[in-house]
Parts: C-alpha cells; sequence; structure tokens
C-alpha cells in the first residue's frame, strides 16, 4: 500500500486505503459487514 495523505480519514484507527476498500466491497457487493469483515481478513488486513 502506498501512504499518500488523506486529511478526511485523520484521527481514524485504520489506514485510509483500508477504510477505502472496505465502504468499496460493501458497496460494489451486496455483502454484509461481517463478510466484507472476512475478506479483509483474508487479506491479512484484520479489523473490528
Amino acid at each position: 500500500m502506498t501512504t499518500r495523505s488523506y486529511p478526511r480519514f485523520s484521527g481514524y484507527r485504520y489506514p485510509a486505503e483500508v477504510i477505502m476498500t472496505a465502504v468499496w466491497l460493501y458497496h460494489r457487493y451486496p455483502l454484509s459487514l461481517r463478510m466484507v469483515e472476512e475478506m479483509l481478513a483474508a487479506r491479512g488486513i484484520t479489523v473490528s
């Protein structure tokens, strides 16, 4: 992942790339939040 500055995500627990990937998956596919969490976990990203 690249480290770019996203002022809209400052102060959040996770990097902006993780947040944007989770939001993209949630809106692009008819998935539940639990399924998005499992897909990120399969890629080595642990979220709760």
